[in-house]
């Protein structure tokens, strides 16, 4: 991947993130469902490991200078 894109999907994840943890969004989460349990611990958790996953997912794709690297070794 050239270094470029990659800078533009951590900033794109970036952004995905502050829509996910956005306040709005987090309200719509915050109500007891009919068994007394609030969804929005579950949804944060959700949220939050979604989040570092896809970091994980993109720090860890070589870009295509290491891939060349790779290649000629």
């Amino acid at each position: 991947m050239k270094p470029a894109r990659h800078k533009e999907r951590l900033i794109a994840l970036i952004g995905l993130a502050v829509l996910l943890f956005s306040p709005p969004l987090i309200l719509v989460f915050d109500r007891y469902r009919p068994d007394g349990i609030s969804a929005l611990p579950i949804y944060l958790f959700l949220a939050w490991g979604a989040v570092i996953l896809l970091m994980a997912w993109l720090m860890e794709r070589p870009t295509h200078d290491e891939s060349c690297e790779d290649d000629a070794r």
